[in-house]
């Protein structure tokens, strides 16, 4: 009879220990992944810094006006008429008392006829019951006429003195209104605009010339809304001639206007030429140069700005913990590239330029040692 002899295995393991060994050795890192106590490491972020340092800023901006008279008049005449004669044109210079232009006086002569007869009419009147009146006045006193007499004579010279002085007062006007048929210059000046001819019906006030008065000269600009001077410094503009920028003069802002054209979105700005070179004249084209005052600024790049919500942001590393975090700017302006801060950021910040568009709060970040 035969017995077989069972032999252990070689390793010396059970075999059911050889089938849970493999699983148990699997759990184990397993379990060393679900443990809440070992955190995951966040890489850090490389990205380009500058250390933001304030700087002195001023800008300049220089734009093309045209050379106008401090005053100006609108002439006109003070009645309605045909015109007869035009003695002016645009471009002339004239002087106080100089003929402009005429208008038919045929009408005006009429009335000033008609009222010297009318005041011939009352004086020859008032001449009457002034002989009247004094002849009744001598018959009261010896006795001859009756009272009722008396007074009616001295009624009649008083409506005589009244029918006289209203006779002068229609003369007067009426001599008034033929010399309006002329139009005279009141103040020595350039004619810059006309709007009569020969032949032409004119209106009581309907401006028919343009006076530039001679003196004192502006530079008129029209500025940009976008592009205003802002505060110039001490209101001080340098000023040449476009045609010959030799001829130069200093002037000052005098006058802004405080409404922006609808339809050009300028604003009016007029400064006034300190003793402006004769070659100055009315209507020559101008370049006006004017600088801001001096103000301290924080630039950063373009590329810097980002966003928090609606509002402008920037991303700053902390120096003690290389990590980042976004802060809200107030943006005082723009240039070519760059972007100034107003409100926001403090001399000495680091600012990130550069890789900032992928970065999340409390993110940690490198820059590098050769970077400002």
């Amino acid at each position: 009879m035969h017995h077989s002899i069972r032999r252990p295995p070689a390793s010396g393991i059970p075999r059911f220990m050889r089938a849970v060994l493999p699983l148990a050795l699997l759990a184990a890192p397993l379990a060393a992944c679900n443990d809440g106590s070992v955190a995951p490491v966040e890489r850090a972020a490389l990205v380009h810094t500058e250390l933001v340092l304030p700087r002195d800023r001023q800008t300049f901006l220089t734009l093309t006006g045209e050379v106008a008279a401090r005053f100006r008049a609108d002439l006109s005449f003070r009645i309605s008429g045909r015109v007869l004669e035009r003695l002016v044109d645009v471009g002339a210079h004239v002087h106080a008392g100089d003929l402009l232009a005429r208008v038919d006086p045929a009408e005006q002569q009429a009335d000033f006829a008609a009222a010297t007869a009318a005041v011939a009419a009352a004086g020859a009147q008032l001449r009457v019951a002034q002989a009247t009146f004094d002849r009744q006045s001598q018959l009261l006193s010896n006795g001859f006429t009756t009272r009722v007499a008396y007074d009616q004579s001295q009624e009649q010279l008083r409506t005589a003195q009244s029918t006289l002085e209203s006779a002068n007062a229609e003369l007067g006007r009426t001599r008034e209104a033929l010399g309006d048929t002329e139009l005279h210059a009141r103040a020595e000046g350039v004619i810059t605009a006309r709007s009569l001819e020969v032949g032409q019906v004119v209106q009581a006030a309907q401006s028919v010339f343009t006076l530039a008065q001679d003196g004192e000269r502006d530079a008129a600009f029209d500025v940009p809304e976008s592009m205003f001077f802002g505060d110039v410094e001490h209101g001080r503009v340098s000023l040449a001639l476009v045609s010959d920028s030799g001829v130069s003069a200093v002037g000052y802002v005098r006058e802004i206007s405080p409404a922006v054209d609808p339809k050009s979105s300028t604003v009016r700005v007029k400064v006034a030429i300190q003793n402006p070179p004769a070659t100055m004249t009315l209507g020559s084209a101008i370049a006006g140069t004017a600088g801001t005052k001096p103000a301290t600024e924080i630039t950063v790049p373009w590329t810097a700005l980002m966003a928090a919500g609606s509002k402008p942001a920037v991303w700053i590393v902390d120096p003690k913990t290389s990590t980042a975090s976004l802060k809200a700017v107030t943006v005082g302006g723009y240039e070519a590239g760059a972007v100034m801060i107003k409100q926001g950021l403090e001399p000495g910040d680091r600012v990130v330029i550069d890789g900032g568009k992928l970065l999340s709060s409390g993110q940690p970040v490198t820059y590098g040692e050769d970077q400002s």
